[in-house]
């Protein structure tokens, strides 16, 4: 075992089931499974983390000490949330499509006038945080633009970024064909992660973040339309436009200086006018839309 990455120590076996203790909400109902979450490199006989690989977990409990638990972040109002639906802070003008669990919206410089965002209507900070029932519908908007898109000549990139962000925003990007395969689109985030030191791996086509990542976890990830993923485990720093760089290179989109977002806003009326403009061309692809 001293031996073994630890990847491979805490990799779960196949066909294992969902935690018992888990509420629909992704919630931990028991005090002892949030003890156990708040440690997620360690198991009871051996210490995983760095430096004491193989050596036996010193006791933690001694006569009158009382373990340090972690506070309970407490939830964030919806008010204070710029994506929640229900805030007043969410800027309504750019939601094109409005579902079940999840909307569709027009990302705030974008780098595209077709550049769209998929978020869940309430506060949740990851997809690996999601129900079930909204990464259904979830799925079924990347299908339904994934349509859109082709019908346009064009092909669409989703990613995400898990790290220093409040709320799910799950981009994403068409790039139109004439501009590159999806070999090239993948080729441009691997030889640029190189170039910053990222560790960008392929994941299985067919597997679920929630196999691969636990809650919590900053990471980033991309999928192309070939299915093909992307993965990276994000440590202490990563760039935070690192996804729109990539898509806003010469290598891809070739529009460089659109990689910051602030640099691409539009006035309001601007961008109400686009909204209306891709909810109308939408419309025949979206399942969420009430005759």
């Amino acid at each position: 075992m001293s031996s073994m990455d630890p990847a491979e120590l805490v990799k779960q076996p196949q066909d294992v089931t969902e935690n018992p203790y888990r509420r629909p909400g992704g919630e931990i109902c028991n005090q002892l499974m949030l003890e156990t979450k708040a440690e997620p490199a360690s198991q009871f006989f051996f210490d995983l983390s760095s430096g004491q690989r193989g050596k036996k977990r010193v006791a933690e409990r001694g006569e009158g000490h009382q373990p340090k638990r972690p506070p309970c972040r407490p939830p964030l109002p919806m008010a204070a949330c710029w994506f929640c639906l229900a805030s007043p802070e969410v800027e309504k003008h750019l939601v094109v499509s409005v579902g079940t669990h999840c909307y569709l919206a027009l990302a705030k410089g974008g780098l595209s006038p077709d550049h769209v965002l998929i978020l869940p209507i309430g506060h949740c900070q990851s997809v690996v945080e999601l129900a079930s029932e909204v990464v259904e519908e979830l799925e079924q908007y990347k299908a339904a633009l994934r349509r859109f898109f082709r019908a346009q000549g064009k092909r669409c990139v989703v990613f995400e970024r898990n790290y220093r962000s409040q709320h799910l925003q799950l981009q994403v990007v068409p790039v139109p064909h004439n501009l590159g395969t999806t070999e090239d689109i993948k080729e441009a985030f691997v030889l640029q992660a190189e170039e910053q030191r990222i560790e960008l791996l392929e994941i299985p086509e067919h597997s679920a973040l929630k196999q691969i990542v636990q809650p919590g976890t900053p990471y980033f990830y991309v999928e192309l339309d070939s299915g093909e993923k992307l993965f990276h485990r994000i440590g202490k720093h990563f760039p935070l436009q690192f996804g729109r760089e990539v898509l806003a290179s010469e290598a891809v989109l070739g529009m460089p200086s659109r990689a910051d977002w602030r640099s691409c806003q539009a006035g309001r009326e601007e961008e109400a006018t686009a909204a209306q403009e891709f909810r109308q061309a939408f419309a025949p692809f979206d399942f969420a839309q009430v005759d």
